[in-house]
């Protein structure tokens, strides 16, 4: 493992989206710097045509590749396919549904020392109309100032994320992430463990990509469902690395969890009709995840 970064293989796994422009950014940062470089984007099996016809121009710019997956493999797998395809000895992983917030974004990641991952974090960017209407960046907007740099450090495994992080080379090969995770959703949560039983050092840094793209209430709603249900599946490999499994392991008394599944099955309903509205509940979206995943074995 190299100490300076003077190489640097950029690995975007993508499904149904067209990031040309933003390889194309990532790829004047990366010649900026002078270093030897590669962008990998590796599309996992997208049904939208058009999203793979428009990225298909990828392959034509300079130090770039695109490759298609014949089948989806899911985001765990997709990963680890392209830290394979990699060639050199750091490895920044990125998702394609983001933007760089300015000209600086590699050379910040090129300059951190020390530690075998890091990881760059993410700012949320909207306006007050979307903190009334729109459910995801209600939520991650509440949630900010818990994923500060300084924040995520004091818990660096259970903080760890994967949608913007770079990593040996090695040390991602030794570490891959678990590709029983089939769809996205708690994968990082665990290779997060994995590192810490494996004593990885990671540093979190204030290098954040931009989030500006948010899904429509039921779409979120529906992905959070399909969260929880592999939370459910990896709840003992998952414990301590969890907020709601910890608040659900904290409620001992029998007789409260069956009065939350109950209160889930008779109000559930009329809650996710909220959350998928024009002006969803920040607090009927706690209750909803906590019956939803109370309500799950039953």
């Amino acid at each position: 493992m190299k100490t300076l970064k003077t190489e640097l293989s950029i690995l975007i796994p993508i499904y149904n989206t067209v990031c040309v422009a933003f390889v194309k950014r990532l790829q004047w940062l990366a010649e900026s710097a002078g270093i030897d470089y590669e962008i990998i984007v590796a599309d996992d099996a997208s049904p939208l045509q058009i999203c793979k016809e428009q990225n298909r121009q990828i392959a034509n710019l300079s130090h770039c590749r695109y490759i298609e997956n014949e089948n989806n493999i899911g985001a765990a797998a997709n990963r680890n396919f392209l830290a394979q395809q990699s060639q050199y000895c750091w490895l920044l992983f990125l998702d394609c549904d983001m933007k760089l917030p300015d000209e600086s974004f590699l050379s910040r990641y090129l300059a951190t020392t020390s530690s075998q991952v890091i990881n760059g974090g993410l700012r949320i960017g909207g306006d007050k109309k979307m903190l009334q209407s729109n459910l995801r960046y209600k939520y991650e907007k509440h949630e900010e100032p818990n994923h500060t740099a300084q924040q995520r450090q004091k818990h660096p495994y259970q903080s760890f994320r994967s949608t913007n992080f770079m990593i040996s080379r090695d040390v991602m090969l030794q570490n891959p992430f678990d590709e029983r995770f089939e769809r996205s959703g708690y994968e990082d949560v665990l290779f997060g463990k994995q590192l810490r039983q494996n004593k990885v050092t990671i540093k979190h840094i204030d290098n954040p990509l931009l989030m500006t793209d948010y899904e429509t209430n039921p779409d979120y709603v529906a992905k959070i469902e399909r969260s929880l249900r592999t939370l459910y599946t990896f709840r003992y490999e998952l414990h301590g690395y969890s907020r709601l499994l910890t608040l659900v392991e904290g409620i001992h008394v029998r007789a409260i969890r069956s009065l939350i599944i109950m209160f889930h099955r008779t109000f559930g309903p009329m809650e996710r009709w909220n959350l998928c509205g024009s002006h969803p509940s920040l607090t009927i979206f706690k209750l909803y995840r906590l019956g939803y995943y109370l309500s799950i074995k039953h």
